[in-house]
């Protein structure tokens, strides 16, 4: 994929960053043809830093990368769309995102947000407390990390139960809530265990994927 770097005058491209599984954008961004090129060979976002007059690569000091998915040149190759997944929060500020809603804008419709990108927000949130536990030091997340792996696979056995006990009695409100629980300490179970959400949907694409194409697989037993 060629862009046009000389038609601007800093020769200078933006691009726009989209979460690859939530279609949210993420942060805007400004390839030289170095950086380009960087994003390209190694398959992580790096910009050109206006501020810094270097090459940057986002995260290189949070450790929170953009993994590319995709790039999408518009139609005057002047501009980029960047699919990417990221490792944490996307923004300096520890939000997802860069962009945040201007006071007195019309309120958007309310609809409930995407399955997979709430819990792609969830995962991010769990990691940020991993990483930086001092940041919320009485938070429920950052005790159960600082009590171990051992702790936090016997809560996940534990709610587990819980929730086959609900669904065994047919109570679909006490259900919902318990396999709430369940997925929120198995996501803190895959961070402590070197794991993460990303991983776990990269097996169910490809098991998605295999089935779309009519071969069969072994079924977990």
């Amino acid at each position: 994929m060629e862009l046009d770097f000389q038609k601007m005058p800093d020769q200078l491209i933006p691009a726009i960053v989209q979460d690859a599984d939530t279609g949210q954008v993420l942060m805007l961004g400004y390839f030289n043809a170095e950086a380009w090129q960087q994003t390209q060979a190694q398959g992580r976002v790096t910009f050109y830093s206006r501020s810094k007059q270097r090459l940057w690569t986002k995260g290189e000091t949070s450790g929170n990368y953009l993994r590319v998915e995709s790039l999408h040149a518009d139609c005057d190759q002047d501009a980029v769309l960047v699919r990417a997944r990221p490792a944490g929060p996307t923004c300096h500020r520890g939000t997802t995102s860069c962009f945040e809603e201007l006071p007195g804008a019309p309120a958007a419709a309310a609809r409930p947000a995407p399955a997979v990108g709430l819990l792609a927000e969830l995962d991010h949130l769990i990691e940020a407390r991993r990483q930086q536990p001092a940041a919320e030091p009485g938070s429920y997340t950052v005790r159960l990390f600082e009590k171990g792996l051992a702790r936090i696979a016997q809560k996940v056995g534990e709610e587990a139960v819980e929730t086959v006990i609900e669904a065994m009695a047919g109570n679909r409100a006490a259900l919902a809530g318990e396999a709430a629980d369940l997925v929120y300490h198995l996501l803190v179970l895959l961070r402590a265990a070197g794991s993460s959400l990303d991983e776990m949907l990269t097996v169910l694409r490809q098991r998605h994927q295999t089935i779309s194409a009519g071969q069969r697989r072994p079924l977990p037993e």
